[in-house]
């Protein structure tokens, strides 16, 4: 079976012309023009991804991401002709999973596509809990803790995290992390990392300014390590 691509727009030539593209490419396109249509049709139609516009006629397209999340496992790609880093980050700790700026080229948008789609389609690993000082990273429930206090976290925040703990007290290249968090397919701005690491330190770290898990190693990656054991 397909997947099925529920694309929320309310520019008719735009979802016209990627809605046909996306069907050439094998996808089964749900459409929607409003935010209240969109969350009416990802609950009746349970979609594998979201392409999901920033800008609608009622809601917000980062309200309609942060409703999604509690009825949804669907990763969310924010389209926006917004360009300033502070919006972006807006909808990405509203739980999207990815953003492309409009205009956007065809080849970077299907490549995104290809990139969340694989990540929600890998078959189940071994689920280890993976314990780092006081932060927990359980892979089976997909749930983390912090001194006991569970962190709500976006799929691509998990997995972030989740590749860090795996590999703890070890730097991960900012090269492994793209190809394994992102896809190999991904070529878009690489500071998409760096925003991401800033919104992991907002939500597990005590003082995200002065960081005691995740460390940065200058012009490699970074390391996630207990604070106990900071050089």
């Amino acid at each position: 079976m397909s997947a099925r691509i529920l694309l929320v727009d309310d520019d008719p030539l735009l979802t016209d012309s990627l809605g046909y593209i996306l069907k050439q490419e094998g996808y089964s396109v749900l459409v929607a023009a409003t935010g209240g249509e969109a969350l009416t049709r990802a609950g009746r139609d349970a979609p594998d991804l979201v392409l999901l516009d920033v800008s609608l006629p009622d809601l917000s397209g980062v309200e309609v991401c942060r409703r999604l999340q509690g009825s949804s496992t669907a990763p969310v790609i924010m389209l926006t002709a917004r360009r300033q880093e502070s919006d972006k980050i807006v909808g990405l700790d509203a739980g999207a999973d990815d953003y492309i700026t409009k205009p956007f080229a065809i080849g970077e948008l299907l490549a995104r596509v290809r990139a969340g789609l694989r990540r929600t389609r890998q078959e189940a690993r071994p689920a280890p809990r993976i314990e780092v000082g006081d932060l927990v990273v359980d892979v089976a429930a997909h749930r983390v803790l912090v001194d006991g206090r569970p962190v709500e976290l976006s799929a691509r925040e998990f997995e972030l995290l989740r590749l860090l703990a795996e590999s703890a007290g070890r730097v991960v290249t900012r090269r492994r992390l793209f190809d394994t968090v992102w896809g190999p397919d991904f070529f878009g701005d690489e500071r998409a990392l760096d925003v991401y690491v800033r919104l992991l330190r907002k939500k597990i770290e005590a003082d995200p300014d002065r960081p005691s898990y995740i460390r940065t190693v200058r012009g490699v990656g970074y390391r996630l390590s207990a604070p106990e054991d900071a050089p």
